[in-house]
């Protein structure tokens, strides 16, 4: 791999994109093994009630099992060319157990037989025993009652692994052929999928099976400027979605006209590739930004990113105990605040929720890695922080009787903990257009698309790029800016918010590979928000003086 073949797959994220090694695993496999059935829902039953009993037997007080196929399908192209084309299951089985007050872990690759399901249960319980020895605290999980025999699919109109390869490169490539034809100079494509195919089975009852569809179209086309040899670059302006390939096929009703076209079901991306080699251009000769205060208008497709350092990571409870520090560390938002319940974390504008029933959403599942129904919960309202996201044994810290279901596990080999919901700002009650709302800005800076970022060890102090910047002057769009990145801690800058654009601008944004933990996992989470309007944000020139 090459230099920037590098910094293209480091860069895809803005940031929240991490490609660690463990993301491409298990074994290689031919296109058309991604569409096999698997094991059978019964086989499942009979493997997961091997590990119940074994783990009882051996003196588990609670146990559960999760089955997992992960199945992966990336497609990467540059320019004229398909640089790889990677295929990947991964099965196996992990089962968790409660003995003496403590956790136990362990897990099976391709776990076929009820003898190895037993085994691993029985090597958990050993292994919990042995933990229990330097346990200060016994585990407190909240109640959950037994569901049955249920299911749950993400409502896909079209399975993803069932396109062509074929028909994948060459949209992918006639993507690249448009950036060209536009004037970029360089231009990669992907297309990221991924099926997890997830059974559990616990000693409450339950016994789930799911089936989570995510698909992630990406692009970065670059223009040069052949005289000073600077670049700019605009990369795809889309979400990662929890949904088939026919959130590649737009129906136009879909489409929400302005600046930069945008869509609220569905992906053009010949469309937005060729928007994008042509503004990549026009930002070579774009007005560098003075420095100074700005009220900012805020695109859903940057502001997800905002929300989901500055809000997702720090009220994930688990940060805020100092469980957890790795990736931008703990929480400003400690207990004591939450329970002051009036501590304010924004404007009387700001609503932010989780959510884990979202339809089309990464993080939409019907049930969650430990059993726990998803639903909707409120973190911040009218401004005020009311709670935080917890797991069944977090839940008693904050006085919950039950979890949020906000549990996950990135394999079966992985052991489930807290992860972020999808996490979103509520859209504005009053009817409001991203026109309208510009009409009332007299010195701003519309910005459009996610950038790189910086946050501090608590997730308050932090610094936001982009990659569309529009100066706006006494309520119009007086033309193209670059260099622009705004400065502001969590508190100061959602109790900047002041407006917010009605339901109908309202959009999802998010991060296909988010990171946390030690060992690291990653998972997928969605966050939504319509255009928002926050005034007097600090900016700052970010070109570097030579």
């Amino acid at each position: 791999m090459n230099r920037r073949d590098f910094l293209q797959w480091t860069g895809l994220g803005a940031g929240a994109f991490l490609f660690p090694n463990n993301t491409v695993f298990g074994r290689s496999v031919a296109p058309e093994a991604l569409l096999e059935p698997g094991v059978d829902v019964a086989v499942k039953k009979r493997l997961a009630d091997a590990a119940l009993n074994a783990a009882k037997a051996k003196g588990a007080s609670y146990t559960d099992v999760r089955i997992g196929r992960y199945l992966r399908q990336f497609v990467v192209t540059r320019e004229d060319k398909v640089q790889n084309i990677v295929n990947t299951e991964s099965y196996g089985v992990g089962v968790r157990v409660i003995v003496d007050g403590c956790w136990g872990f362990a897990s099976v690759v391709d776990a076929k037989s009820e003898a190895q399901t037993a085994k691993a249960a029985e090597e958990a319980v050993a292994i919990a025993k042995a933990n229990a020895r330097l346990m200060k605290q016994p585990v407190q999980l909240a109640p959950q009652k037994g569901f049955g025999e249920v299911s749950w699919k993400a409502p896909i109109k079209k399975n993803a692994f069932e396109v062509p390869i074929k028909e994948k490169v060459d949209l992918l490539l006639s993507v690249n052929d448009a950036a060209m034809k536009n004037g970029a100079n360089y231009v990669n494509s992907v297309l990221f999928m991924v099926n997890e195919q997830k059974y559990f089975a616990s000693t409450d009852g339950s016994y789930i099976d799911q089936d989570v569809h995510r698909i992630w179209p990406t692009f970065t086309v670059t223009a040069i400027d052949p005289k000073s040899g600077k670049f700019e670059t605009r990369g795809e302006l889309s979400a990662p979605m929890g949904m088939g390939y026919d959130y590649l096929q737009v129906n136009p009703n879909d489409k929400i006209t302005g600046i930069t076209t945008r869509y609220n079901k569905g992906y053009d991306m010949l469309e937005d590739v060729t928007a994008a080699a042509r503004q990549a251009k026009e930002k070579l000769t774009a007005k560098s930004v003075e420095a100074g205060k700005y009220d900012l208008i805020l695109d859903p497709s940057h502001l997800w990113l905002t929300i989901h350092e500055s809000v997702g990571h720090p009220l994930e409870l688990d940060r805020v105990l100092g469980y957890e520090a790795n990736f931008a560390g703990t929480s400003f938002a400690t207990l004591d605040k939450w329970k002051s319940k009036n501590f304010n974390y924004g404007s009387k504008e700001v609503n932010l929720f989780a959510d884990k029933t979202q339809e089309g959403s990464l993080g939409a599942v019907g049930w969650d890695d430990e059993g726990v129904k998803t639903k909707q919960w409120d973190l911040v309202k009218d401004g005020t922080l009311v709670n935080y996201q917890a797991i069944r044994d977090q839940a008693h810290i904050i006085g919950e009787n039950e979890s949020q279901g906000c549990c996950y596990a990135d394999s079966w080999g992985s052991v489930q903990f807290q992860r972020m919901a999808n996490v979103s700002l509520a859209p504005g009650k009053t009817p409001l257009s991203v026109e309208n709302m510009i009409k009332d800005v007299k010195k701003g800076i519309y910005i459009i698309g996610d950038g790189s970022f910086s946050i501090d060890q608590q997730r308050y102090n932090f610094q936001f790029g982009g990659q569309l910047f529009y100066e706006i002057k006494d309520g119009k769009i007086a033309g193209m800016l670059k260099d622009v990145a705004y400065q502001s801690n969590t508190q100061e800058f959602w109790n900047s918010c002041v407006q917010i654009c009605d339901e109908k601008d309202y959009r999802l944004g998010g991060s296909f590979f988010d990171g946390k933990g030690q060992p690291m996992q990653v998972s997928a989470v969605s966050h939504g928000s319509s255009t928002t309007r926050f005034n007097g944000v600090n900016v700052i020139n970010t070109a570097r003086k030579i």
